[in-house]
């Protein structure tokens, strides 16, 4: 579904129509409407068969007039530069609306990361860095994982970019190894920042949590965490997870009628998101299509995956039930399937505010390397429950106020905190 939808087209998309509610000068719309530096390489790696393969590469810096710019490298074979600009753009609005000091980036190469050895992910790691270090730092602009990489490809990237600079910059990349310059709680930040903004919509919604069902389509880092934040912080229930499995080449949704055990799950999952089908199916789950998540019976939707899932056509199948879509996934949901969500009065997380738990510890890292001092897990996590507690009641605030949609009322919040930024530099 998600490569019939240009990601960029339905980010400008998104700004274009906030831009008209914000009344906001043409020409300053014309700046923010595009990335101001775009980066495109060639990355040639050396095989363990001996065989060169060139990769393609990206780097996308938005915008960084509220400081650094900051956004992930994405590993994936339907990489596209338009992806990347979309990303870049929605990491601007994610890092003002969390009110964090960082600007948008985004990275990206095209690549399934399953079918490399670990000895050519990291060949392939330091040939990114090697085309990007001069124009990345912890001034300039930091990446962190993404789809597709892990924290051991942070390390291995960082490593590459202080001996290329001369010195140990543990701060140019964040999501890195604990031990490595990362942080604690970093693994649990994204989905956990989902659950704290669920668990802030329920209160306004007046929603028991404990008596709350939840359907995630995903089953990586994030979906994980939100699922395991949604039973453990919440006390709710989760009837199902989704995951692609790369062999099958088919999506599947794995469901239990009395909710299913994330850590269990969890713990029969590879590092990719896919769920052991033997041994799900020996414990009593049933194992249904890619798609079912979508129709369940239950009170919030966690769409963590890929963007454009939730469209013009798979938007039809959610349930009456449904009250909350609380958006882990970037850009989950078309502009054709909001305007429905609207009409269906289903209150929606957007997305660079539901998710903007996964940045937000990301510049705690950087803080903590700079400080050369690190914090316990459960500051970390404190830390973010107050910065996602108070980001969530500003995007609130500003929707009751103006009678907006909260997707409306994010980009509002937050392209007013870039502007702002731009105008006392002198930008615009």
């Amino acid at each position: 579904m998600s490569e019939q939808i240009n990601a960029f087209e339905m980010a400008q998309q998104q700004f274009d129509h906030v831009a008209e509610l914000l009344h906001l000068d043409p020409q300053v719309a014309e700046v923010l409407r595009w990335p101001m530096r775009e980066y495109a390489f060639r990355i040639p790696v050396r095989m363990d068969d001996g065989t060169l393969q060139v990769f393609q590469g990206f780097r996308v810096q938005h915008n960084d007039a509220r400081g650094p710019n900051k956004g992930g490298i994405r590993f994936h074979p339907n990489e596209t530069f338009d992806t990347v600009r979309a990303l870049a753009m929605w990491m601007t609005w994610k890092c003002a609306v969390a009110d964090i000091p960082l600007g948008g980036g985004k990275g990206g190469i095209i690549v399934d990361p399953a079918n490399l050895s670990t000895s050519e992910k990291e060949r392939l790691c330091r040939g990114w860095v090697q085309n990007m270090w001069r124009n990345i730092g912890p001034r300039q602009d930091v990446p962190a994982p993404d789809v597709g990489t892990t924290p051991q490809m942070m390390g291995w990237m960082m490593d590459e970019y202080s001996k290329l600079s001369g010195e140990y910059t543990p701060g140019v990349f964040t999501g890195k190894p604990l031990g490595g310059g990362g942080s604690e709680g970093r693994t649990e930040a994204t989905g956990y920042g989902v659950i704290y903004t669920i668990r802030e919509a329920m209160k306004h919604l007046k929603m028991d949590p404990a008596q709350s069902w939840a359907a995630i389509q995903g089953f990586g880092n994030v979906a994980q965490y939100a699922a395991i934040g949604f039973t453990e912080l919440l006390g709710g229930k989760v009837a199902c997870v989704s995951y692609w499995d790369r062999f099958d080449k088919a999506a599947y949704t794995v469901s239990k009628k009395d909710g299913i055990d994330p850590r269990f799950l969890q713990s029969i999952t590879d590092q990719y998101g896919a769920i052991d089908k033997d041994k799900a199916r020996a414990a009593g789950y049933e194992i249904e299509d890619g798609d079912a998540w979508i129709g369940k019976d239950v009170d919030v939707l966690i769409p963590a995956a890929l963007e454009g899932q939730i469209n013009a056509d798979s938007v039809q199948k959610i349930s009456e039930r449904v009250k909350i879509v609380a958006e882990g996934a970037n850009g989950p949901t078309t502009p054709e399937a909001d305007e429905v969500l609207k009409a269906r009065g289903i209150f929606d997380i957007p997305d660079f505010l539901c998710n903007a738990g996964g940045v937000t510890v990301s510049y705690f890292e950087s803080v903590q390397n700079d400080m050369n001092f690190y914090w316990s897990k459960d500051e970390v996590l404190a830390k973010l429950d107050d910065k996602m507690t108070s980001a969530f009641n500003a995007v609130l605030a500003m929707s009751e106020k103006e009678d907006v949609y909260m997707r409306d009322a994010a980009y509002m919040v937050a392209i007013g905190r870039v502007v702002k930024a731009m105008e006392l530099r002198g930008w615009v």
